[in-house]
């Protein structure tokens, strides 16, 4: 099992839940973040993190989001590694009901 971060997460880029990882599993692209499957070690730490419930073990994401898993799994190595907090990027797209 892996957790992985859905589309939910696209234009928000809360880094609270990178910042807990003891592994190093995030990664940052330009408007997401990404968990590398291979690296995470299922500890929940990041889902709890969450300000906006974007990331599920890949077991248990939505439907709707199913293709998060392939894409962290493809995605994640393309990008560096992330683990401090930095601001939100609450653009656009973002679902944060807060913004």
């Amino acid at each position: 099992m892996a957790y992985v971060v859905t589309e939910i997460c696209v234009d928000c880029k809360y880094t609270s839940c990178a910042a807990v990882c003891p592994v190093e599993a995030f990664h940052e692209a330009p408007d997401t973040l990404y968990i590398d499957p291979d690296t995470c070690i299922d500890c929940n730490a990041c889902q709890y993190e969450c300000p906006i419930d974007a990331i599920f073990p890949d077991y248990d994401v939505p439907e709707k989001h199913k293709s998060s898993i392939e894409v962290n799994a493809k995605e994640a190595n393309k990008y560096p590694v992330i683990v401090q907090t930095k601001p939100p990027l609450k653009g656009a797209k973002c679902s944060d009901p807060s913004k």
